[in-house]
């Protein structure tokens, strides 16, 4: 019987690869964006002034989970979605904001999985 198999046996990015991580790229610098905002308005919004360092690290390491993923590093696959739901819920519980980037984000990072991480994960290291 021979055996079949779904996943791109390929190591080398597709489109579909490149696009998906551009994606989660695009929305990871838009919550950058709204964090860079909300410094900007820190006194108007009586926001601490630790609660940015601590948020803008978190935008920081996302970003480096990006990269280490784009690099096939597994490590990355369990820091950005660890880190997104921080984000996600410092905004939530220090601010009381409900950021779409960031839901918007967890969906393109779901999807990325499915369709570019999944069968490329024998590639991971």
């Amino acid at each position: 019987m021979e055996e079949y198999s779904y996943f791109d046996e390929d190591p080398k990015k597709g489109w579909g690869f490149i696009l998906a991580f551009a994606a989660l790229m695009l929305f990871t610098l838009m919550g950058l964006g709204i964090d860079g905002d909300e410094y900007l308005q820190h006194e108007y919004l009586q926001i601490p002034r630790w609660y940015f360092f601590v948020v803008f690290s978190i935008d920081v390491l996302m970003m480096i989970g990006l990269v280490l993923m784009f690099f096939y590093r597994k490590i990355g696959i369990f820091m950005f979605p660890a880190l997104l739901v921080l984000h996600f819920f410092m905004h939530s519980y220090y601010l009381s904001t409900f950021l779409y980037t960031d839901v918007t984000n967890l969906f393109l990072f779901t999807g990325f999985g499915m369709l570019a991480i999944i069968p490329k994960w024998k590639f991971f290291r």
